[in-house]
């Protein structure tokens, strides 16, 4: 019988050495020679791209078939006996590659794949380092924006809609990221400060809160035409953002305070110490409680031993506030609470319209004088004499209704307004970081001209905004890619491992071939 050897394939990096030499010798061309540097620049991009997405291609036949070394046991131990070879696309930066691999099925079961899980291969088509630019771009600017971005810096274009689930998976780790990562080195500022606010995010009705979406269902615009005053096109669901920091002490005056925020009492400002180890999130899908319970924890896990002053800054809604009461009592905890006094100062603007012209230096002075009044610790004596004030002038109800307003502020909330005591302790007195924080992770990105969220994206950009601006993404996604491992790979074998693949020798891997095929 004669036999001969069939002619063996080319060596797996043939292609992209030609690739290479061929790009090599273009640059060297009379061609490139008469070529601007930004021409050059996007003819190497485009080539470069396509040489790298070719070494790509090549590695990954150097690693095929990946058979097991070991027997291929499931989840439930049964031995998968039938093995055949499957091919899938990989949708990479670079471009889309074939991965061809062993597979081990069983009657009625489908097949698992160990070179799959050695190389954490995703369920979809789209590569993890693609996912992740795709949620950074997303977490920056609107769907849109992220989709041309990606066709031009890479060499796979993913559609919206693909876009938009790859955004919802890319995020859902975020609370097991958090639950499981350690405080890290104690800061060094003594106080550790937490913060709440809300901020409306335009969403799609079935998404709506219940009441909110019974409200929606139940109003009907007065003009067909047109909104009338007052009117709303869409209805909003609340972010309840949190934010987590530790700061040095910022001992100051009343003066020195109301010097930046009245020109009467204008001082040379200091330097005060920044914010360390400052983390931000909001969220649509939980409730209040539960993002502030959130923020105890982190903060606990900050502060285990309590050798800190805890601060908690509010704006003065009354739900905050109530479930501060609450879960202070769970975590047994002695915080300090903070009236926001950007907030009271309004409360003051709005009152001095009453007394004084708009536009008069009588207005600022108005202001100025009652500001240092409170900062000194006499906020109830300010609301008694704007009360007698209003009263004595016989303003009719109507008219004196913005000074009663102030009034009844400052007396409501006295026990939070103790800004002597704040500020000789050098605790912050304005909500600055949270509101910051409203601006950042909710309305620069939410409030893209018409949109309208479902809550399952809202709520999975925000989560990435959060990370970004906490300094945690990367950290992040090294742990969302092991999560991805464990879910879809070891998580299908016997005891949680992915059995290993036989490693091709290196003559072999040269060769692109284990074997001689022998033709007859």
């Amino acid at each position: 019988m004669m036999q001969a050897l069939a002619q063996l394939p080319p060596a797996p990096f043939a292609q992209a050495e030609e690739q290479f030499a061929a790009l090599r010798s273009h640059l060297q061309s009379e061609e490139a020679q008469g070529m601007t540097h930004s021409e050059l620049e996007r003819e190497l991009e485009a080539k470069g791209r396509e040489l790298l997405r070719s070494l790509l291609q090549a590695h990954l036949a150097t690693r095929s078939p990946g058979e097991a070394s070991a027997p291929v046991r499931d989840a439930e131990g049964q031995q998968r006996t039938v093995r055949r070879l499957h091919e899938r696309s990989l949708a990479t930066v670079f471009g889309e590659v074939e991965v061809s691999r062993m597979g081990y099925g069983a009657e009625g079961a489908g097949s698992l794949h160990p070179l799959d899980g050695e190389l954490n291969l995703p369920p979809e088509r789209y590569s993890h380092e693609l996912r992740r630019r795709a949620a950074e771009q997303v977490a920056k600017g609107s769907y849109d924006e992220a989709v041309a971005t990606l066709a031009g810096t890479t060499g796979t274009a993913v559609p919206k809609r693909q876009l938009e689930e790859l955004v919802e998976r890319a995020a859902q780790d975020f609370d097991a990221f958090y639950a499981q990562q350690s405080a890290g080195p104690e800061a060094a500022g003594s106080l550790l400060v937490l913060s709440f606010d809300g901020k409306g995010v335009v969403m799609r009705r079935e998404d709506l809160r219940p009441a909110t979406r019974k409200a929606a269902e139940r109003r009907q615009h007065k003009l067909s035409k047109r909104l009338a005053k007052g009117e709303k096109r869409h209805a909003k669901r609340m972010a309840t953002v949190a934010a987590v920091y530790t700061v040095a002490p910022f001992v100051r005056t009343p003066e020195a305070v109301a010097g930046t925020l009245a020109p009467a009492h204008a001082t040379e400002p200091r330097k005060r110490p920044r914010p360390e180890a400052k983390r931000v999130w909001a969220s649509l899908e939980k409730d209040p409680e539960q993002v502030i319970e959130e923020a105890f924890e982190e903060a606990h896990k900050r502060d285990c031993e309590r050798r800190k002053t805890w601060v908690v800054l509010v704006d003065g809604a009354e739900q905050p506030l109530r479930l501060l009461a609450q879960i202070q009592r769970r975590h047994q905890v002695e915080l300090t609470i903070v009236l926001d006094l950007i907030h009271v100062v309004e409360y003051l603007w709005q009152a001095a319209f009453v007394f004084c012209p708009e536009g008069s230096r009588e207005l600022d002075d108005w202001v100025s004088r009652r500001l240092l009044n409170i900062l000194h610790g006499y906020a109830s004596s300010v609301a008694a004499g704007i009360r007698r004030s209003a009263t004595l002038r016989r303003l009719p109800p109507a008219q004196r209704e913005a000074a009663d307003r102030c009034a009844d502020y400052l007396l409501n909330y006295a026990p939070y307004l103790r800004y002597h005591d704040y500020l000789a302790a050098g605790l912050p007195i304005a909500t600055g970081v949270i509101e910051g924080a409203c601006r950042h992770l909710v309305k620069d990105r939410m409030e893209l001209t018409g949109a309208r969220w479902s809550l399952a994206g809202a709520e999975a950009v925000l989560r990435l905004r959060a990370l970004r601006s906490s300094g945690d993404f990367d950290d992040y996604w090294r742990f969302h890619e092991t999560r991805e491992y464990h879910r879809n790979h070891a998580a299908l074998y016997a005891d949680h491992k992915v059995p290993p693949t036989r490693k091709p020798s290196p003559r072999n891997a040269r060769k692109g071939s284990a074997h001689l095929r022998i033709i007859k």
